[in-house]
Formats: C-alpha cells, structure tokens, sequence
C-alpha cells in the first residue's frame, strides 16, 4: 500500500509561524529567545546544507542542466531556498532584468519604459526611466508597486532603487520619488495591497471580465500579450460600463478597443485606456502583475476607523 502525499507546505504560512514562535520565547526571557533563535539557525543551517549537497549531487550525475536550473529558479518556494543559503543559479542583475521584463509591457500600455543601467557592489539598482505617461494619473503607483515589487520578489536582497531620468525631463514622466523608498513586500505606502483577482487560465484571451476586488469593480481585459485592468467607469458617459465587450483593433495587430455599449465610447486597451475618439480622455488603469498565474491588483485597503 503507497503512503499518501504529503499535504502542501504554505511557505508564507510557515514562515509567519517561525516568527510568531521565535516572538513567544521571548516572553520566557533572553536566554529563551537566543536558544529559539540558535535553533532555527542550526535547522536552517542544517538544510541549507542538504541543499547544497543535493544539488552537487544531480551536478556530478550530470542532471544539473539549463533546463533543470531554469525550472528551479521559476519555482517560487525552490528559488527562495536557494537564494536564502546563497544557492540561485542566476546572478541578481540577470534576475532583476528578468523581473523588468515581466512588467514592460504594462508600462507600455503607458507609453513608458525603464531602462536597467546596472547594479552596484553594495546591492543598489539602477534604473532609467524612458517615455511618458502621457498624463496618467496611476504611472507613479504603477511603478512603485509593479517595478519595486517585481524587483524585491526577484531579488530580495536588492539594498534600493535609484532612478536616474533623462535631462530634459518630458512632460507626464512618472515621478522618481516614488522609487526611492527601500524596497516593501506586498503591501506599500497607503494602504495600498497586491489582491488577487483572478486566475490567468480563466481569463480567454479577446475577452474582458467583470470583477470586484479589494471592494474595487474593475474589467479585467487579456490580449495576447498580457492582462490589463481598468476601473469599471467609463470615461464617456462615467457611468459603469453597459455591456462591455472587446474588438480587434485593424491599425494595430494585437491590440483591441475597450467598447461601452451604452454609450458607444471606445478606448485603447494597450494604451493606457485612451479614448479612441478623444485623447484628452482615458480610463483608469489599475496596477496589475502577474504571479504563478495568478492576476493580482493594487488596491486600496479601507483603513479601520
């Protein structure tokens, strides 16, 4: 008879147990806290230990190649162990250039771009910023949250982010104080928190779903190239969208026109929700990643009175 699987560890979970555990000896007193603290090092030592000797394993049995690095690296709760006891195949730059990748083509969608310059010994980013915004009133949270997020789950180990724009700065260029600040996890200034919304595989491409997140009603717009969400308001009639529905966009293969039925109003789903008939109009865009496959959003916590 086969023993059954083991249940699925919640790393975050676990790790937010470890603490609460190490906060409750220090209630015994110091001596109680520095033999909790002492043995977690030796647990953790311990693993890391197995984990460097596992992979000199699979290395001499050559099974340790590009495509095993790359499926370890890719795995969230694998990537952290390793970068925990210094074991990541991919240097930082090359993981942080990675995490940029992933959110290009939102700030696309901006019509912005940053730009990787490079990273110095004591753990600094440097960063360009390219394009404008073109008067978007979310580009500075979008980039706050979207990049310094992307970056800190790539390479927590990444000290700051320094920002350097181009001289003269164009108008609508997003603010570089807003990546200044060291770097937070999930949630941000404000109250301001990445929630799920939905899962990328329920999402049809050339389709646009309805969703309330965070107490937030948004349309979850996928194309080819991404997921894009906007607040359920259109900048026509600014009411909550009538039917909404997407179409191809002929001018721009990949692209697609956001339409109210109700009013008839269409916007540009890659650019930043411009109205197709009216530049001066847009919708507005919510900052969005995605994660393992799941679509998350940066709404605002309600903040308990």
């Amino acid at each position: 008879m086969s023993a059954a699987p083991a249940a699925a560890v919640d790393a975050g979970a676990c790790g937010e147990r470890i603490e609460q555990l190490l906060e409750a000896s220090a209630a015994a007193g110091p001596v109680a806290r520095e033999r909790s603290e002492e043995l977690v090092r030796l647990v953790v030592d311990l693993y890391g230990a197995g984990l460097e000797r596992l992979l000199e394993l699979v290395d001499e049995s050559g099974g340790l190649d590009d495509e095993l690095l790359a499926a370890l690296a890719d795995d969230p709760l694998v990537a952290s162990l390793l970068l925990v006891h210094g074991l990541h195949p991919y240097p930082v730059e090359d993981r942080v250039e990675a995490a940029l990748e992933k959110v290009r083509p939102y700030l696309g969608s901006h019509g912005g771009d940053v730009k990787l310059l490079g990273l110095t010994d004591e753990g600094v980013v440097r960063l360009q910023l390219l394009g404008s915004c073109d008067g978007c009133a979310s580009s500075a949270v979008t980039l706050e949250l979207a990049v310094s997020d992307a970056i800190h789950a790539a390479a927590p180990e990444v000290a700051r982010i320094d920002v350097e724009t181009p001289a003269p700065a164009p108008k609508g260029v997003i603010p570089v104080a807003s990546l200044t600040a060291r770097l937070r996890p999930a949630e941000s200034a404000g109250g301001v928190q990445w929630t799920d919304a939905a899962r990328l595989d329920e999402l049809g491409v050339g389709t646009v779903h309805r969703a309330t997140v965070g107490g937030l009603a948004v349309l979850l717009c996928r194309l080819p190239a991404g997921v894009y969400a906007y607040r359920d308001v259109c900048a026509g009639c600014g009411a909550a969208f009538d039917r909404p529905a997407m179409q191809r966009a002929p001018a721009a293969p990949g692209s697609a026109v956001l339409l109210c039925r109700g009013c008839g109003a269409a916007f540009d789903v890659r650019r930043a929700g411009t109205s197709v008939s009216d530049a001066d109009r847009h919708l507005d865009p919510v900052p969005l990643l995605e994660r393992d496959g799941v679509v998350q959003l940066a709404v605002q916590q309600a903040v308990p009175a």
